[in-house]
């Protein structure tokens, strides 16, 4: 017993000596002391490899779905990234048909017709109002129910257009959007109520019910195809306004005023039928073009060398190839954590700016690219599938916000590829160039991890409180060969 105690006290003394005379040899790392393990303290060292960076497109074609945040609007004076412009085309219907409203029909009085839409925000410039300009669909181009079918960035293909303004030009004050409304029918906020023209109002609660348009839904596409939503261009151009049509905000409220029968006499009375969304039985479509002509994006777009600059925007938009060489010749270790490390380059200009009003995307997605098939697919055996934020915070992408360089609020990327790295290094696994991009409802190849990487599937990125809204960020990066924002491969590692 006396020797066992020897030998187990000899051993703590040594293990404290090892620990204490060896911790130097830890360099300052960004994860912090404690996420290392902690038998690897005295031998845990870090490196970073260079990569080469490029901006390219991304080839994505974008369906903004039914349960998104559509945009309407426009970005003109952006000279980095360009102009972006957003219309909405879409259907409200009631929730029934054949349809008719309430009341007495020669009784019947009509007060209003209000397309009230659920608003969510705003992106760019909100310092002053945006001008909505409200008209019917064309019937010559109706509108599909299926929201699949309309790429967002390709509006040219599908020919919508719009014809008669069914109300006059709204002007939306920021200031005020969010303020409550209280009446009779509803206690709400964040309404855009747009009034109807009389002649559409009267249409709606008594033209309508003495046709066959509220025979089915049909019928009533036929007699009025839907909403065509813009904004007026000689009004704010520097602004995207988020719209939820799923939202019970969202509604036609049929305002008017009929007798209506009781038990012991007539009575006269304001009443209101609303007509809503379905994703079942409404078409939608929200186009979002782009156009870079001229900018300092367009300049460094598709650069066949490592770039010092590269621009990630928010599907419909552009993304980052990268390359890491080093790897190949790296040798066998035990990985603790490899971190692709991404920074944004932020502008020298005030706040108050056009430029510092353009925030980054959520979160960026590193996928791997396959080139043999084509396609975009996840990290190998690190990215595990869109699961929930879970994944999302393991894997990394998610925007923070750090103080660089002098610099406060600069949007940083981290990607933990640690897995991918050890399969490269040690069982000389396939190297892959990545792709950083700001995905909306795309999809990519997943492969399962290891062992079980035999089969492949389709995994979506979807749009979530945990990723992108269509059209909202954008961000430039400090590429490969940056002075200060320099992007890496950063690796925390111990020799064998």
């Amino acid at each position: 017993m006396a020797s066992n105690n020897i030998v187990r006290n000899f051993f703590i003394s040594f293990s404290f000596i090892l620990v204490f005379s060896a911790c130097t040899k830890v360099g300052t790392t960004e994860m912090g002391l404690g996420l290392l393990p902690p038998l690897d303290y005295f031998n845990t060292t870090d490196t970073s490899l260079d990569v080469i960076t490029m901006t390219v497109d991304y080839p994505d074609t974008l369906r903004v779905l039914s349960g998104d945040y559509h945009v309407v609007g426009s970005i003109t004076d952006d000279a980095v990234f360009g102009t972006t412009e957003a219309t909405m085309f879409f259907q409200l219907k009631p929730d029934y048909f054949p349809f008719f409203v309430p009341g007495l029909r020669d009784s019947m009085e009509v007060d209003s017709a209000v397309l009230i839409l659920s608003y969510k925000g705003f992106y760019g410039d909100s310092t002053k109002p945006v001008v909505l300009n409200l008209k019917r669909i064309d019937a010559n181009t109706p509108l599909i129910v299926d929201s699949l079918k309309y790429a967002s960035n390709y509006p040219e293909l599908y020919n919508l257009k719009s014809d008669v303004a069914i109300a006059n030009p709204y002007t939306l004050d920021f200031t005020h959007v969010r303020d409550s409304v209280y009446n009779k029918f509803e206690a709400a906020s964040n309404q855009i109520r747009i009034p109807l023209n009389k002649s559409f109002s009267d249409l709606f609660i008594k033209g309508f019910d003495s046709t066959n348009a509220y025979h089915s839904d049909t019928t009533l596409r036929n007699y009025f195809p839907g909403f065509a939503l813009t904004t007026d261009p000689s009004s704010n151009k520097n602004v995207l306004v988020q719209i939820s049509l799923l939202d019970t905000n969202t509604k036609l409220a049929l305002y008017y005023k009929s007798t209506s029968a009781n038990t012991s006499s007539y009575k006269r009375d304001t009443a209101v039928v609303n007509f809503k969304f379905s994703t079942t039985d409404n078409g939608d479509a929200n186009f979002i073009k782009r156009n870079t002509t001229g900018t300092e994006l367009a300049k460094h777009l598709g650069k066949n060398v490592s770039d010092s600059l590269v621009y990630i925007q928010t599907s419909p938009g552009t993304m980052v190839k990268v390359k890491v060489p080093g790897l190949k010749s790296f040798s066998n270790k035990i990985i603790h954590r490899a971190e692709l490390i991404a920074e944004q380059v932020p502008a020298s200009i005030g706040a108050n700016t056009l430029e510092a009003k353009l925030a980054p995307p959520n979160y960026l997605f590193l996928g791997a690219y396959d080139s043999v098939a084509k396609v975009i697919r996840n990290v190998p055996n690190d990215f595990d599938g869109v699961t929930g934020t879970a994944t999302l915070s393991h894997f990394g992408g998610k925007v923070q916000f750090k103080s660089l360089q002098g610099y406060d609020n600069v949007a940083t990327y981290n990607f933990s590829i640690g897995r991918y790295v050890q399969g490269v290094i040690s069982r000389s696994d396939s190297v892959f160039d990545f792709r950083i991009l700001a995905p909306v409802n795309d999809s990519i190849q997943f492969v399962p991890p290891r062992p079980y990487n035999t089969t492949s599937v389709v995994n979506y990125l979807s749009a979530s409180s945990a990723g992108n809204q269509p059209a909202m960020g954008r961000v430039r990066i400090g590429g490969g060969t940056h002075s200060k924002f320099r992007m890496r491969l950063h690796i925390y590692y111990s020799d064998l």
